[in-house]
């Protein structure tokens, strides 16, 4: 997709309300910060790469506080019940958070039920996407739609858990037409 097209995708989602974006996270139509990271999936850790993501498809890159809590786990569960969507549509779903390789090999069994990696979000990655909550050193739950072309097409940044499957899923589907 072009460059021109993908910036016509991204200002059609703006205008439909389905990119939202807060003064603190990246814009829609910036360039997402390339990294490279230790994930797992299935219970198995990898090196995660984003650019190699990118590569295959969209990625929908979602930023959640901490596993295992309430809302990050019903986030989670509600990602890991629309994988076949996301999958038909193209792309590819990383969660990401500061919890250690060890905690988030369980969390990609028990709560993301073996459908997507979740990854070590370092305070440089946290930094870099504009995600911190505070001087926590936690992510914001914030989810980033990202074109092949590494161009941010839509922003949803909110506490509650509930839309950023939708809106991510949204936007997916408007970069596929």
């Amino acid at each position: 997709m072009t460059g021109k097209l993908v910036r016509f995708a991204a200002s059609a989602l703006v205008a439909a309300g389905l990119a939202t974006t807060a003064a603190a996270e990246l814009p829609v139509g910036e360039d997402a910060p390339g990294f490279t990271t230790r994930a797992a999936l299935a219970g198995k850790e990898f090196g995660f790469s984003l650019s190699a993501a990118l590569a295959k498809g969209p990625v929908v890159l979602y930023f959640y506080p901490k596993a295992f809590t309430s809302g990050c786990t019903l986030e989670a569960n509600a990602f890991a019940e629309a994988m076949p969507q996301f999958r038909a549509a193209g792309a590819s779903v990383i969660g990401m958070s500061n919890d250690d390789i060890e905690t988030l090999k369980r969390f990609s069994r028990e709560e993301c039920r073996d459908a997507f990696p979740v990854g070590v979000a370092s305070t440089k990655v946290i930094g870099a996407y504009d995600v911190a909550m505070g001087g926590s050193g936690l992510a914001s739950r914030t989810s980033y739609v990202i074109a092949p072309d590494g161009r941010i097409i839509a922003v949803h940044s909110a506490s509650d858990y509930r839309g950023h499957v939708e809106k991510s899923l949204a936007a997916v589907r408007a970069l596929k037409k």
